[in-house]
């Protein structure tokens, strides 16, 4: 479960991560594909990392291929997640945003886009994937000349949940 302890040691991650970054000048691009992280017993036993001990944090090796960089990190998937469900959307804009510069134009406002949510009902009896709704949503052309662009980014980090675990297919 994901409490306030464990919300500031996924802040804590990325601020030695980045402050790492800075101090031992390393390349921007560990931003995406650093191997390595900062962890304490907490939030490594939340990530499903072994072998960490105790309060203090400490570099290590990510044990698989899971996650790489701050896309990996707990501070970023969280906050690019509503409470109850992952959000490719947010995920994949706060990407093209924050670390691309480039941020994708603001929805309709006129109200000719259906949200994401109004798409969740079942199809012949089958509730839809967060993928299979965003197929639909991007069928839309108004809606596709954004959406092709954020939803890949997002849907590669829909493997985290919302609190950042790793989890092989959606709940």
């Amino acid at each position: 479960a994901a409490d306030e302890a464990l919300r500031a040691d996924m802040l804590r991650e990325t601020e030695m991560f980045f402050n790492y970054l800075v101090r031992e000048d390393r390349s921007i691009l560990d931003l995406y594909r650093a191997d390595y992280t900062f962890v304490n017993e907490r939030l490594a036993r939340h990530y499903g990392f072994p072998g960490v001990a105790g309060n203090e944090f400490r570099k290590i090796q990510y044990p698989d291929n899971t996650r790489r960089g701050v896309l990996g990190q707990g501070s970023v998937l969280v906050q690019t997640s509503y409470a109850n469900r992952t959000s490719p959307v947010l995920r994949g804009k706060w990407v093209m945003e924050v670390l691309m510069g480039t941020p994708p134009p603001p929805p309709p406002m006129d109200g000719s886009v259906a949200p994401l949510e109004e798409t969740a009902e079942a199809k012949n009896g089958k509730i839809l994937t967060t993928r299979e709704r965003l197929e639909m949503h991007r069928a839309n052309p108004t809606c596709n000349s954004c959406h092709r662009f954020m939803d890949p980014i997002g849907l590669a980090l829909d493997n985290f949940d919302v609190t950042a675990k790793w989890r092989q297919r959606e709940n």
